[in-house]
């Protein structure tokens, strides 16, 4: 760091000169060097600098400031911090943007598993399995066979006579010995008494 008075300075133009007993030659100094000083520079002014070389090879003062004055406190703050908010903003919305997508596409997903539930309960179920004799067996206990009982032809409809026959090798059709059975004594063409005479007579 160099120590120097400002030897001249044009307040019209910006610029002036620093002498320092360190440095050969005057260096040039511009207000921009200055701008975070509290006030402007004037003759007489103590400059500590430090010296930069121009692309011309002429050199320059940098990273000046003015002896005894008050440095300006981020005199660009505001132009520095509002790209920071933005920068927090966008972060705030983008976060934000993911957290609807997400909560969107789980409610996306509970709806679809909740109709695929809705749809399998109102859907039948169809089987392709055969019964086998064993559901059948167990079909059949605990469902009896209903017997069916047969008709029994109304003794006014009928032209047979009691004549002492009682088995059915005598008969000549079902329906006489329907009506010995129920009209005649002493038959013999029904042995378990179900009102079906000569169930093994294979003629009937």
């Amino acid at each position: 760091m160099n120590k120097g008075l400002l030897k001249s300075w044009k307040t019209d133009k910006g610029f002036g000169f620093i002498k320092s007993d360190t440095l050969e030659h005057d260096t040039f100094i511009h207000i921009s060097a200055l701008k975070h000083m509290s006030r402007k520079p004037k003759v007489g002014d103590t400059i500590y600098f430090e010296v930069a070389t121009q692309p011309d090879g002429k050199t320059k003062a940098i990273n000046c400031r003015i002896e005894g004055v008050a440095e300006l406190k981020a005199p660009y703050q505001k132009h520095t911090q509002q790209p920071h908010r933005i920068a927090k903003s966008n972060f705030a919305s983008s976060f934000l943007g993911k957290v609807a997508s997400i909560g969107l596409t789980v409610l996306c997903l509970y709806a679809f598993t909740k109709y695929n539930s809705h749809s399998s309960s109102q859907t039948p179920i169809i089987t392709n399995d055969l019964a086998t004799n064993a559901d059948l067996a167990t079909f059949n206990g605990k469902y009896p066979k209903v017997v069916i009982p047969k008709v029994v032809i109304p003794k006014s409809t009928q032209n047979f006579t009691c004549d002492g026959r009682q088995h059915c090798s005598q008969m000549t059709s079902r329906a006489e010995a329907v009506f010995f059975i129920n009209n005649c004594p002493n038959t013999k063409m029904d042995g378990d008494r179900d009102g079906d005479p000569c169930e093994s007579d294979s003629r009937f």
